[in-house]
């Protein structure tokens, strides 16, 4: 794992499409923007369960 130190308005750029923008530092949380091409899917880790779980769920019904 790459740790970065970026200031509010700094970027951390990924290959030549993406962009990380540090918008906001507060009370311990950080806020940034992700700039990404729009057939490249970006979701929340907390997330991708639940719509794995979703996905498998449409599969099973339309399968009855």
């Amino acid at each position: 794992m790459l740790v970065l130190s970026r200031k509010v308005g700094e970027k951390i750029l990924i290959g030549d499409k993406i962009a990380i923008t540090v918008v906001r530092v507060a009370q311990g949380i950080v806020r940034i923007g992700v700039e990404a091409p729009e057939e490249l899917p970006i979701v929340r880790e907390e997330i991708k369960g639940r719509l794995a779980e979703a996905s498998a769920d449409r599969t099973r019904t339309a399968g009855s």
